[in-house]
Formats: structure tokens, sequence, C-alpha cells
């Protein structure tokens, strides 16, 4: 591991740069002690999510971001399962949200309801799923568009509004959603502007044949679902959040990262590129892998590995790029090796 005394104080403790956030700690809470804790996380997951350590890693690293993800895949392959792993490996409240085409935006946000109290009788807002530190939204493409807006004010704002009324929501609050791209009956598309308030969007693929037979025995002819310890509480996450803003990046791969992302609003297989709301989410999420990894500080391979779930979702091919059977990742992976 590199040497810390860049952005660590003579006592061991993380020090400030000027406009960087100060970490508070427990007083023998260390920088390894967060990056322990965190690796924890990944192997309490593994108990239930066999394979798939790319989605878990990419995952973990949305939250260490304070950011929220979109998950994509055909049915089947254990996305719920994942982001309940998630949960209860930290110390954080869960709550889940079946989307549906009858569903309402105070179904997710809340409503108020008249109740009895001393002094006769009084509005009182009651809150919905959406106050919970982690947010499950199944098959958010099947809530209309005005149920969907209603989660936007919540992924960005981190706040909900209702009946005139702000309510701040719990920290951290992080919406993981999923949608199925095969099945596009009865579904709404997700407008750009919400898609851009993901983080991330990850892709979850099909498991090797070795790690689908583990599945088999496991869930099949095994006994009850593996349980998963706690090991991340959350004021330790809280710490790691801001302590991964402190993580340093180079001006040269700062200035490339940039590059990359004005490259995909020039680029002619591209009608509609990423905005600088990408490049501050590619760099964001490149320090959280680097802190994952261990490492303190960000090297280009954590840009590169970072850079399809960042952009994929954020950038619209034109209608040429389209008809040659192209896709985002194939445009972003050209631009990387470019």
């Amino acid at each position: 591991m590199s040497d810390k005394r860049d952005w660590l104080g003579d006592d061991g403790q993380q020090t400030a740069a000027e406009g960087d956030i100060a970490v508070e700690t427990d007083d023998d809470l260390s920088i390894e002690d967060l990056q322990a804790s965190v690796a924890a996380v990944k192997d309490e997951v593994g108990k239930r999510i066999i394979g798939q350590h790319d989605v878990v890693e990419r995952l973990l690293v949305c939250v260490l971001c304070d950011g929220n993800a979109l998950l994509e895949s055909n049915p089947g392959l254990g996305k719920t399962t994942l982001v309940r792993a998630l949960s209860d490996a930290t110390d954080l409240q869960f709550s889940r949200v079946q989307n549906t085409p009858d569903l309402m935006p105070s179904d997710i946000t809340g409503t108020e309801i008249i109740r009895e109290t001393p002094d006769g009788r009084d509005f009182v807002f009651e809150r919905g799923p959406i106050f919970a530190n982690v947010v499950l939204a199944d098959e958010i493409n099947r809530a209309t568009p005005k149920t969907q807006a209603a989660l936007l004010e919540a992924m960005q704002e981190k706040q909900v509004t209702a009946a005139g009324e702000t309510y701040e929501l719990p920290d951290p609050f992080f919406v993981l959603a999923t949608q199925n791209p095969i099945d596009q009956g009865g579904t709404y598309p997700l407008p750009e502007a919400q898609t851009d308030r993901f983080l991330m969007k990850i892709l979850v693929g099909y498991p090797e044949f070795d790690e689908e037979r583990s599945i088999v025995k496991q869930y099949a002819e095994g006994g009850a679902s593996p349980e998963v310890e706690r090991v991340l509480p959350r004021t330790h996450l809280l710490a790691a959040q801001r302590l991964v803003r402190q993580v340093p990046i180079s001006d040269d791969i700062r200035d490339r990262t940039i590059e990359l992302v004005r490259k995909t609003r020039e680029d002619e297989q591209v009608e509609f590129g990423a905005s600088p709301r990408a490049s501050m989410a590619l760099v964001l999420a490149a320090k959280a892998r680097a802190f994952v990894h261990g490492r303190t500080h960000v090297s280009w391979e954590d840009v590169v590995e970072m850079a399809p779930p960042v952009i994929r979702h954020r950038i619209i091919l034109d209608f040429r790029a389209e008809r040659e059977g192209l896709d985002p990742d194939d445009v972003i992976a050209r631009l990387l090796n470019e």
C-alpha cells in the first residue's frame, strides 16, 4: 500500500485539505479499519450471491459514493436478493417498493391521514416506504411516469415534499432500482432526466456453469438462505463515504477522465453525449473503487473499470450506430482505446 502521508496527519488520522470535508470517526478507527469493513461486506454478500463479483463491487462503490444504482438484467438473476443481502450486511433500514401501473406517488412518499389527538382530530403525515436508508424499487419501469417522478426529488435532493411540507430523508439514503430489459409489456421507459439521477447502470449477466451449479446446490438442495452478518455499522459507512471524497487523484488522470466524457459529446456515433454530471460521477466512482481495493490513490484502471456503468445510460447513440448493432458499451470501449 502506498504512503498515506499525503492525506493523513502525523498521528495517523485523516486530515482534510482545503475545501475537503473533515472526517469524524472513532478515535480507534483507522482507514485500514474502514477498508477492512468494506471488504467484509463483499464477503458477507457473497454468502448469498454466488459469483457476480463485479456487480457486487460496483453496487458497493455506488453506496460509498452515496449514489443511486439501476440494476438491469433478465428475470431470475438475483437482483432483489443482492440488494437485500447488501442491506443486511450494513446497519441500514431496508424498504422495498414493488412498482406496478396502479402505484400512486403517495404510496411511495406517504400521505396525510386524520388521527384522533387529545385536542381533537388532526392531519398527520404518514411516512411511506421512501423513508428508509436502502429503498429497493423493484421493476421501476412498470410504474407510471407520474409515480416515477415522485422518486426524482428523493434521489437528487434527499428529501420529500408532501402537502406543502418538506421532510428530510434518512442519512444515508439510496434508491437501488431494478428493471427487466426484455419484458416491455405494460412498462414505461425511464426518462433521461431520471436515468441521469442514477450514478450507475449495472448490468447483471448470467452466471458461469460452476457458479450456477453452486447456486442450485445451495438453494435447491440446501436448507435456509445463509445468514448475513452486519459488518459495516452506519456510522462507519458515513465515515467511509466522507473519506472516499478525499482519496487523491492526480491532475493528469482527472483531466483524462474529463476528456473521456467530453469525447462522448463529439463522437459521430453519439447523438447526445454525457453531461458534466457524468464527469463528477466517474471521478467519484474511481475514488470509491480505489478505496474498495485498499489503495490511497486513484489509478487509470479505476476510471476504465467504472466508465461503462457510469456513462452507458447517459449517452444516446444515433440511428446509424444502432443500425450497425452497436450499444453504448461498444462506443465507450472504443473511446477508452483511443
